[in-house]
């Protein structure tokens, strides 16, 4: 374990490149988290509105799941070529089962007392479903969303370790490669930082679009 100051001071001197290095990642687990809302939440809107696709869907995204990332960012890679794009699909497929199971859950949490009221207003179904529903499913996407943007962090990073000459994960890759353990820390912390951020930059979101739960909390 190397001393904290070896490691602040390689940070430091690596602070240059460790911006580029930062950015590829940041790119990589964004984009594969922006997709995991793009694909996530539609399909579990309709997962809840279709029997019959959830019948169909949710046996597939639990097999999806359980299969190894790591085994999977390699096939990737040969298809894909070593640019940004095999690293957020990985990130996409990592984050995708949270927010699809979460937000499902959410919308299937919605009390029966206010389906029934809604009915007895003659709501439509779109009405219903914006009104009542989502309000109802917010806190449990935003519960599936924290936990996704981590696991985004996550997929780059093991897209670039099979794979990349750029990011963090290929900085502590080629670290350990070389017993650089000051600068594979560094990395690591650089990492975390980053992971801490994006977890609060999603809470700040979900405090703006839930104000009630922050009552809720302090009550």
């Amino acid at each position: 374990m190397p001393a904290p100051s070896a490691i602040v001071g390689e940070g430091w001197e690596w602070r240059y490149r460790f911006l580029g290095h930062a950015w590829v990642t940041l790119y990589e687990t964004l984009g594969g988290f922006a997709l995991s809302l793009l694909v996530g939440v539609p399909l579990a809107i309709l997962i809840v509105y279709s029997p019959t696709l959830k019948s169909a869907l949710y046996p597939l995204i639990v097999l999806a799941q359980s299969v190894p990332k790591i085994a999977v960012a390699p096939v990737l890679l040969l298809i894909l070529g070593h640019g940004e794009i095999p690293k957020v699909i990985v990130a996409f497929l990592v984050a995708f089962f949270p927010i699809v199971v979460d937000t499902a859950t959410g919308l299937n949490a919605t009390p029966s007392e206010l389906l029934d009221l809604s009915r007895s207003y003659r709501a439509s179904a779109f009405k219903t479903f914006v009104k009542v529903r989502l309000p109802m499913a917010l806190p449990f996407f935003f519960a599936g969303a924290k936990v996704a943007i981590t696991l985004s962090v996550i997929g780059a990073v093991v897209g670039e370790f099979v794979g990349s000459d750029q990011g963090l994960g290929y900085v502590i890759l080629s670290a350990t490669s070389y017993w650089k353990t000051e600068l594979a820390f560094s990395s690591m912390i650089l990492l975390s930082v980053m992971a801490i951020l994006l977890f609060g930059a999603v809470e700040l979101v979900e405090r703006l679009a839930c104000p009630w739960l922050a009552t809720e909390r302090e009550e």
